[in-house]
């Protein structure tokens, strides 16, 4: 098992089972979450699914029951991978949800993602080969959760970005909170688009009203163009505003 180091124990905390823990860090090792790793802001755990192995090989996968290509990750193997994750036999208390991060599974949206970060932390199992044995995820009533619908070539991809989402929302990270509260999703829409200098480019002017000082009518151009946005490009997202009735008469 592999850590980072930190000043409390308390901190928000990620354990992954991998096959490959030499992929982590990676790219959370830099820029915010690099530094909040650095400062204990939150705890990057490794553990090698390999060492629950109990044979000679230290096999981790068999061939399908039913017959079918590829191979299925074991769950005794898994099983006890998790009861050392956990520390407290088929319950997760005190280490946040244990997840199996799976193509089939519930979709990682900003609503899970606050709530994982607003807990102690993650326990994530990366698969890989055809998948896990069906019992062992019953048996420890894993969350499955998916990025979306395509197929990696394993967990670990998926833990890298659900880990990043949660991180960035913790509370220390962020160097101006009111950034985290105009993102899309945040209230059901995609964000408005945004401007910058110079003022005027490849013959594209900023809209006006960005540069009018007038706070109250930014704000009324930023909402409507995420509306409008919205509605454009995730018309799924767009009627589940109006069904709570958030754009009011628009």
């Amino acid at each position: 098992m592999t850590q980072t180091r930190t000043p409390t124990d308390q901190a928000w905390t990620a354990r992954i089972l991998t096959l490959f823990p030499e992929m982590f860090p990676g790219p959370l090792g830099q820029s915010l979450a690099g530094k909040a790793l650095e400062k204990g802001i939150w705890r990057l755990e490794t553990m090698q699914i390999r060492d629950f192995a109990t044979d000679k090989h230290r096999t981790v996968d068999d061939t399908p029951f039913g017959g079918g290509a590829g191979m299925v990750m074991r769950p005794d193997v898994v099983d006890a991978a998790l009861a050392a994750a956990t520390g407290d036999g088929l319950g997760t208390k005190g280490n946040g949800p244990a997840i199996y991060l799976t193509p089939r599974g519930r979709l990682l949206k900003q609503d899970l993602v606050q709530e994982l970060a607003a807990g102690p932390g993650v326990v994530l199992l990366c698969g890989r080969y055809e998948g896990l044995d069906e019992r062992v995820i019953e048996a420890r009533g894993l969350l499955e959760v998916s990025l979306g619908d395509f197929v990696l070539s394993g967990g670990e991809p998926a833990a890298l970005a659900l880990i990043d989402a949660c991180v960035r929302l913790l509370p220390g990270v962020m160097g101006a909170e009111a950034t985290l509260d105009e993102e899309s999703f945040d209230a059901g829409l995609l964000e408005y688009p945004h401007y910058t200098r110079p003022a005027e480019w490849k013959d594209k002017k900023v809209p006006e009203v960005l540069i009018s000082g007038h706070h109250e009518k930014i704000q009324s151009w930023r909402q409507a163009q995420s509306e409008e946005t919205t509605k454009l490009r995730r018309p799924d997202l767009w009627d589940a505003y109006l069904k709570r009735g958030a754009a009011g008469d628009r």
